[in-house]
Protein backbone atom coordinates (compact mmCIF):
# COMPACT_ATOMS: atom_id res chain seq x y z
CA UNK A 1 0.00 0.00 0.00
CA UNK A 2 1.44 3.21 -1.01
CA UNK A 3 1.04 6.47 0.98
CA UNK A 4 0.42 9.54 -0.83
CA UNK A 5 2.16 12.76 0.77
CA UNK A 6 -0.11 15.34 1.47
CA UNK A 7 0.29 18.59 -0.73
CA UNK A 8 2.65 21.18 0.05
CA UNK A 9 1.30 24.32 1.10
CA UNK A 10 2.75 27.60 -0.47
CA UNK A 11 2.16 30.88 1.17
CA UNK A 12 3.29 33.76 -1.81
CA UNK A 13 3.47 37.37 0.02
CA UNK A 14 2.85 40.37 -2.05
CA UNK A 15 5.83 42.39 -0.42
CA UNK A 16 4.93 46.06 -1.75
CA UNK A 17 2.00 47.85 -0.65
CA UNK A 18 2.42 51.30 -2.94
CA UNK A 19 -0.30 52.24 -4.73
CA UNK A 20 -0.41 52.12 -8.09
CA UNK A 21 1.88 48.40 -7.83
CA UNK A 22 3.27 45.98 -10.34
CA UNK A 23 3.95 43.04 -7.15
CA UNK A 24 -0.13 41.72 -7.05
CA UNK A 25 0.16 41.66 -10.75
CA UNK A 26 2.94 39.47 -10.61
CA UNK A 27 1.51 37.65 -7.77
CA UNK A 28 -1.58 36.62 -9.79
CA UNK A 29 0.61 35.67 -12.59
CA UNK A 30 2.76 33.23 -10.18
CA UNK A 31 0.22 31.93 -8.43
CA UNK A 32 -1.70 30.97 -11.60
CA UNK A 33 1.66 29.00 -12.89
CA UNK A 34 1.88 27.30 -9.59
CA UNK A 35 -1.41 26.52 -9.83
CA UNK A 36 -0.83 24.20 -12.51
CA UNK A 37 1.38 21.73 -10.39
CA UNK A 38 -0.16 18.62 -8.73
CA UNK A 39 0.61 18.51 -4.80
CA UNK A 40 1.35 21.88 -4.34
CA UNK A 41 -1.61 24.21 -3.04
CA UNK A 42 -1.18 27.76 -3.40
CA UNK A 43 -2.13 30.84 -1.20
CA UNK A 44 -1.86 34.54 -1.46
CA UNK A 45 -0.85 36.69 0.87
CA UNK A 46 -1.34 40.30 -0.15
CA UNK A 47 0.52 42.82 2.56
CA UNK A 48 -1.68 45.67 1.16
CA UNK A 49 -4.40 43.89 2.93
CA UNK A 50 -3.11 42.90 6.08
CA UNK A 51 -3.37 45.76 9.31
CA UNK A 52 0.80 45.20 10.87
CA UNK A 53 1.20 48.50 12.67
CA UNK A 54 4.78 49.65 12.62
CA UNK A 55 5.03 48.90 16.48
CA UNK A 56 4.17 46.30 19.17
CA UNK A 57 6.74 43.61 17.24
CA UNK A 58 8.03 41.72 20.22
CA UNK A 59 11.21 39.91 20.18
CA UNK A 60 10.30 36.17 18.68
CA UNK A 61 6.83 37.94 16.87
CA UNK A 62 3.58 38.61 18.03
CA UNK A 63 0.66 36.34 18.94
CA UNK A 64 -1.61 39.18 17.41
CA UNK A 65 -0.94 39.07 13.83
CA UNK A 66 -3.95 38.58 11.54
CA UNK A 67 -1.28 36.09 9.37
CA UNK A 68 0.06 34.21 11.61
CA UNK A 69 -1.82 31.11 11.17
CA UNK A 70 -1.03 31.38 7.55
CA UNK A 71 2.17 31.95 7.51
CA UNK A 72 2.44 28.80 10.14
CA UNK A 73 0.68 26.63 8.20
CA UNK A 74 2.86 27.22 4.90
CA UNK A 75 5.28 24.19 3.65
CA UNK A 76 6.86 26.97 1.61
CA UNK A 77 7.25 30.63 1.03
CA UNK A 78 7.88 32.92 -1.86
CA UNK A 79 7.99 36.57 -1.40
CA UNK A 80 7.18 38.96 -4.32
CA UNK A 81 9.31 42.20 -4.12
CA UNK A 82 10.13 44.84 -5.98
CA UNK A 83 13.88 46.53 -5.44
CA UNK A 84 13.14 49.98 -3.91
CA UNK A 85 16.52 51.99 -3.16
CA UNK A 86 18.32 48.49 -3.85
CA UNK A 87 16.44 46.81 -1.16
CA UNK A 88 13.11 45.65 -0.43
CA UNK A 89 10.20 47.26 1.16
CA UNK A 90 9.43 48.34 4.74
CA UNK A 91 6.33 47.09 4.84
CA UNK A 92 7.45 43.49 3.95
CA UNK A 93 10.40 43.71 6.49
CA UNK A 94 7.77 44.88 9.24
CA UNK A 95 5.86 41.61 8.05
CA UNK A 96 9.28 39.74 8.08
CA UNK A 97 9.87 40.98 12.26
CA UNK A 98 6.22 40.49 13.50
CA UNK A 99 6.69 36.85 12.95
CA UNK A 100 9.63 34.31 14.08
CA UNK A 101 9.13 30.94 14.41
CA UNK A 102 6.41 30.79 10.96
CA UNK A 103 9.35 31.12 9.21
CA UNK A 104 11.66 28.49 10.75
CA UNK A 105 13.28 25.64 9.13
CA UNK A 106 11.33 26.56 6.08
CA UNK A 107 12.24 27.55 2.57
CA UNK A 108 11.84 30.82 1.07
CA UNK A 109 11.74 31.73 -3.06
CA UNK A 110 11.85 34.87 -4.56
CA UNK A 111 10.24 36.52 -7.24
CA UNK A 112 12.20 39.97 -7.83
CA UNK A 113 10.76 42.88 -10.49
CA UNK A 114 12.49 46.18 -11.00
CA UNK A 115 14.17 48.60 -13.38
CA UNK A 116 17.78 47.42 -14.20
CA UNK A 117 18.38 44.86 -12.09
CA UNK A 118 15.30 43.19 -11.79
CA UNK A 119 15.41 43.36 -8.42
CA UNK A 120 18.12 41.12 -7.45
CA UNK A 121 19.98 43.56 -4.76
CA UNK A 122 16.56 43.42 -3.01
CA UNK A 123 16.94 39.93 -3.33
CA UNK A 124 20.08 39.72 -1.83
CA UNK A 125 19.05 41.28 1.57
CA UNK A 126 16.26 39.43 1.99
CA UNK A 127 18.73 36.01 1.80
CA UNK A 128 20.09 37.42 4.90
CA UNK A 129 17.52 38.23 6.79
CA UNK A 130 15.62 34.88 6.22
CA UNK A 131 18.66 33.56 7.54
CA UNK A 132 18.81 35.14 10.66
CA UNK A 133 15.21 33.50 11.15
CA UNK A 134 16.69 30.01 10.41
CA UNK A 135 14.85 29.81 7.01
CA UNK A 136 16.31 28.43 3.91
CA UNK A 137 16.49 30.45 0.60
CA UNK A 138 16.61 28.88 -2.72
CA UNK A 139 19.25 29.76 -5.05
CA UNK A 140 16.76 30.37 -7.87
CA UNK A 141 14.33 32.51 -8.30
CA UNK A 142 12.20 35.06 -11.12
CA UNK A 143 14.07 38.25 -12.02
CA UNK A 144 11.51 40.77 -13.88
CA UNK A 145 13.07 43.37 -15.35
CA UNK A 146 10.89 46.43 -16.54
CA UNK A 147 7.88 43.80 -15.86
CA UNK A 148 5.46 46.76 -17.00
CA UNK A 149 6.43 46.45 -20.10
CA UNK A 150 5.19 42.96 -20.16
CA UNK A 151 1.08 43.34 -19.36
CA UNK A 152 -1.23 42.89 -21.61
CA UNK A 153 -4.47 44.87 -22.74
CA UNK A 154 -6.64 43.84 -19.42
CA UNK A 155 -3.50 45.09 -17.23
CA UNK A 156 -2.02 41.29 -16.23
CA UNK A 157 1.48 40.28 -16.86
CA UNK A 158 2.18 38.32 -20.12
CA UNK A 159 4.14 35.16 -19.13
CA UNK A 160 6.94 33.73 -22.06
CA UNK A 161 8.61 30.73 -22.08
CA UNK A 162 11.88 31.61 -20.24
CA UNK A 163 9.74 33.15 -17.50
CA UNK A 164 7.71 29.79 -17.63
CA UNK A 165 11.19 28.09 -17.26
CA UNK A 166 12.36 30.24 -14.10
CA UNK A 167 9.42 29.78 -12.49
CA UNK A 168 9.41 26.07 -12.86
CA UNK A 169 13.19 25.86 -12.22
CA UNK A 170 12.08 28.08 -9.06
CA UNK A 171 8.95 25.94 -8.00
CA UNK A 172 10.86 22.82 -8.19
CA UNK A 173 14.07 23.90 -5.81
CA UNK A 174 11.20 25.06 -3.36
CA UNK A 175 9.34 21.84 -3.61
CA UNK A 176 11.80 20.23 -2.96
CA UNK A 177 13.01 21.94 0.12
CA UNK A 178 9.36 21.99 1.17
CA UNK A 179 8.98 18.35 1.28
CA UNK A 180 12.19 17.63 2.89
CA UNK A 181 11.86 20.34 5.66
CA UNK A 182 8.80 19.29 6.36
CA UNK A 183 9.88 15.86 6.96
CA UNK A 184 12.46 16.82 8.86
CA UNK A 185 10.39 19.21 11.37
CA UNK A 186 7.95 16.29 11.55
CA UNK A 187 10.67 14.06 12.85
CA UNK A 188 12.81 16.20 14.39
CA UNK A 189 11.51 19.48 15.26
CA UNK A 190 13.95 22.14 14.33
CA UNK A 191 15.99 23.24 17.59
CA UNK A 192 15.95 19.81 19.75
Amino acid sequence: MTTQEPPLTLAVLVGSVRVPRMGRTIADWFVGHAGRRDGLRTGLVDLAEVPLPLADTPPGGNPASPIAGRLDAADAFVVITPEYNHSFPAALKNAIDWHHREWVAKPVGFVSYGAGSGGIRAVEQLRLVFAELHATTTRTGVVLTAPWDRLDRQGRLVGDEPLGRAADATLDELTWWGRALRTARRNRPYGQ
